[in-house]
């Protein structure tokens, strides 16, 4: 493959743009390496031998990883090579775990999560495909935000709305199950990048200061408060705690990173603050989510999170060890409660591993943000990145009693076909702007000696 061009200022610095598609092949074997030897470990833990089907599963995973390394490979030559091979270890530990709960029961979720698998690796190519460049996306800041509001509306439509485990989130139409909020998650961050890339300068302007902090100016508050009235809403009819905290928690952090302007924090926190108040006198769910977190052993419904603990606390420092610990004691095991069951069998060095992941996704996502050239591209893959990171802070924090606990998933390790393939879309749009982010800016011509009107600066004025 013939070295990539490079631009006359990279050329006079010695800078070499690198593709690093080889370093992103090894690192897939690796976490390949990871996904089906879990899967194997489960076998002779609970049988005594290799699940008889090991080839067959190892060649579908690999197929799976390898065609979206050769997609990355063809349409976006330059982006991060880290976030895959991540993903594909992270989508590994969650089958093999899966399937060691399938092994205890009986059960055949495995394989329908590996099905979901193959559905977001193909939403994933179809975005890589179809999107070349994502700054078109901005020209649909409304129509994403109407369709997430939509989205979010329709578990309370009747004759599709399904309530499950306390939560009106799922529609389920011609016999599947269907999480609409995943999907809107991802048009959430897009309607507000465009939304704030727009009107971030009205929004940066200082109102009152006080204690050292310019606070917002109050006819600029409308756009926090209706995104506050949206979040309680999802708390009120939907009975849904997480994607309340999730939605509000991305809204306010993009609109800091969009102004500059500590006042949005300070001003979120209260608002926050004073919503989980109300939220803590007024519904009964709100309030026991709270006394179970204070005190898991003085009701029933503090059994989850007490058969977390004890799990957890079983698993021990390097854990039972695949298939040797008894995860099945914990409700919920294969969603809301699949780290409690990792740690069980991995210990906490287990699961600090697959927190380390995940920080390492963030953080790539935060860096292709900051790379990027584009003001609505940065805020995009903040707001990604972001996600991810809310999401797994929120779940996590639950099961382990740092905060209450809540009804969200896992990324890429709970059992969930609308959360799988949700964060495989993540993944691609993170991809697909880091390639443009990475990318060497093109030469516009030849100058002479001396002059510097062909540098990387000037280029980008002339691109903008």
């Amino acid at each position: 493959m013939s070295a990539p061009p490079m631009s006359r200022a990279a050329a006079r610095s010695g800078f070499i743009h690198r593709r690093r598609r080889g370093a992103e092949l090894v690192l897939l074997l690796m976490s390949l390496a990871v996904g089906v030897g879990g899967y194997a470990a489960v076998g002779l833990g609970v049988d005594g031998e290799v699940p008889a089907d090991i080839i067959g599963y190892g060649g579908w995973l690999a197929a799976l990883v390898l065609a979206c390394h050769l997609v990355i490979r063809w349409t976006a030559p330059y982006a991060d090579p880290v976030l895959l091979p991540i993903v594909s270890a992270l989508n590994g530990l969650g089958l093999a775990m899966i399937y060691r709960i399938d092994q205890a029961n009986g059960g055949s979720l495995a394989a329908q999560q590996l099905t979901w698998m193959t559905v977001g690796v193909v939403l994933f190519i179809v975005v890589l495909l179809t999107l070349q460049d994502h700054r078109r996306l901005q020209a649909f800041t409304y129509t994403s935000g109407l369709a997430a509001i939509v989205l979010l509306l329709l578990p309370l439509m009747p004759g599709i709305g399904t309530e499950i485990r306390g939560a009106r989130i799922w529609i389920s139409v011609a016999g599947f199950s269907f999480q609409p909020g995943e999907v809107a998650k991802v048009l959430l961050v897009i309607a507000f990048a465009g939304y704030l890339v727009l009107h971030r300068d009205a929004l940066a302007l200082a109102g009152r200061r006080l204690l050292f902090i310019d606070l917002p100016r109050g006819r600029d508050l409308g756009p926090i408060l209706g995104m506050w009235l949206i979040s309680l809403g999802i708390l009120v009819f939907q009975r849904d705690l997480g994607s309340s905290l999730l939605f509000f928690g991305l809204f306010l952090v993009m609109l800091y990173i969009a102004t500059e302007r500590p006042g949005w924090i300070v001003v979120g926190a209260l608002m926050f603050l004073g919503g989980a108040a109300l939220a803590y006198q007024l519904f009964g769910h709100v309030r026991t989510r709270v006394l179970v977190w204070l005190d898991p052993f003085g009701y029933d419904s503090g059994y989850q999170v007490i058969q977390a603990m004890y799990g957890m606390a079983w698993g021990g420092l390097v854990g039972r060890g695949w298939g040797l610990g008894d995860p099945m004691q914990t409700p919920v095991r294969e969603s809301d409660f699949i780290v409690a069951a990792l740690g069980e069998e991995l210990g906490l060095t287990g699961v600090i591993a697959i927190i380390l992941l995940y920080a390492l996704v963030v953080e790539r996502g935060l860096r292709t943000a900051l790379v990027c050239r584009d003001a609505f591209g940065k805020l995009v893959a903040s707001g990604l990145a972001l996600v991810l990171a809310l999401q797994v802070f929120v779940i996590i924090g639950g099961v382990t009693k740092l905060i209450p606990l809540t009804g969200l998933t896992t990324p890429f390790l709970s059992y969930g076909g609308s959360s799988l393939v949700a964060n495989w879309v993540i993944i691609a749009l993170l991809l697909r702007i880091s390639d443009q982010a990475r990318r060497p800016l093109p030469d516009f011509g030849t100058h002479g000696p001396g002059d510097d009107s062909g540098d990387d600066a000037t280029q980008v004025v002339r691109m903008r």
